[in-house]
């Protein structure tokens, strides 16, 4: 272990390691020569490739439009979603039977009118006319079915409004 120490601390130890560290820069400077050659050759590829435009530039803004597309489609998707959760709520189904109230009277001009949203809830109005005057009522109808006593021309107008069935939605 003395004999180590002794020749690392000689003259001659100590210029080999002043070669080896000369020739170290020298590859140093060699490398960094070599590598400044590279990055000149490929940006005069990138260039030439992109027609004279940088085409390095060219990526980085597509990236950027390819980002702001996709948070619009995102933005798009989100407002699909709420159309369709409010569209639910919306009068989407409808049934109307025209049919003679009084047999005095002609040409079916009274009429049921069902009015129904996604899960068949909403309204029947029944128009009923006479010679001597027009009356309309309506019954709130739930899931098809109203609490009301519903007349046949009502639940007939239910019924055509149910098979109706004109929801639609976007995906």
């Amino acid at each position: 272990m003395d004999d180590l120490i002794a020749i690392l601390r000689t003259d001659t130890f100590l210029i080999f390691l002043l070669c080896a560290v000369i020739l170290l820069f020298i590859g140093f400077i060699i490398m960094v020569s070599k590598l400044s050659s590279i990055n000149k050759k490929y940006k005069k590829f990138i260039k030439k490739l992109g027609n004279g435009k940088d085409i390095e530039e060219d990526l980085e803004n597509y990236m950027y439009k390819v980002q702001r597309v996709e948070k619009q489609n995102a933005e798009i998707i989100n407002s699909i979603n709420d159309i369709n959760t409010n569209l639910s709520k919306c009068i989407q189904k409808v049934g109307i039977v025209r049919y003679n109230a009084f047999k005095d009277t002609g040409s079916n001009l009274s009429f049921t009118l069902a009015l129904l949203d996604e899960k068949n809830n909403g309204v029947v109005l029944n128009g009923i006319y006479s010679r001597e005057m027009s009356n309309i009522y309506s019954k709130p109808v739930e899931n098809g079915n109203s609490s009301y006593t519903l007349s046949n021309e009502e639940k007939q107008a239910i019924d055509k409004a149910i098979d109706s069935a004109n929801v639609i939605r976007v995906k």
